[in-house]
């Protein structure tokens, strides 16, 4: 059912005169992202009711119309609250995470070894003195009789490797 155009013309022109203030209302008590939607449910309320030719004052009423809504809006957040709960791997996986991670560790150790295996003996050598036998730079410089930046060489080839060697892998 159409409204006569009279009333259609009339609602538009109170349609344009209120939309700003309902804006205002609705923007200090539910904030300026919901306001628009609320302006809309509201003057969609009004014409469905039938009321608007009715009434002696619409202003009032569309303002008692705004309030319900925002009382509305409040019982339903009390009633049906909305819980935000984000997706947590460690608590939330199918198998826990510490039996995932024993395993890529593992993956990730004999990957390594065979990466050290698989090196040059000098290069393999600095590597094991430095990084299973903690000594510095000037500690296995001293022992294989070369200079710190030899060392450095090795260590740098060493780690080149070990990083080409898990991104072939991953």
């Amino acid at each position: 059912m159409t409204a006569p155009v009279s009333t259609a013309t009339s609602f538009e022109a109170f349609y344009r005169a209120e939309r700003l203030r309902m804006l205002r209302y609705f923007g200090r008590r539910a904030g300026g992202d919901a306001a628009p939607d609320l302006v809309q449910e509201v003057f969609a309320r009004l014409l469905r009711s039938g009321a608007f030719d009715r009434v002696e004052r619409p202003q009032a009423y569309l303002t008692r119309i705004a309030q319900n809504l925002i009382i509305d809006g409040g019982r339903r957040k009390h009633r049906d609250p909305v819980i935000f709960s984000l997706f947590d791997e460690e608590r939330n996986a199918s198998s826990r995470p510490e039996q995932t991670w024993r395993i890529e560790a593992m993956d990730l150790f004999r990957l390594y070894r065979q990466t050290v295996r698989a090196m040059p003996p000098k290069t393999r050598r600095v590597f094991v003195m430095h990084r299973m036998r903690h000594l510095t730079y000037k500690e296995i410089a001293e022992r294989l009789g070369v200079c710190i930046q030899t060392v450095e060489y090795h260590m740098m080839r060493a780690l080149t490797l070990c990083r080409a060697a898990v991104a072939a892998q991953w």
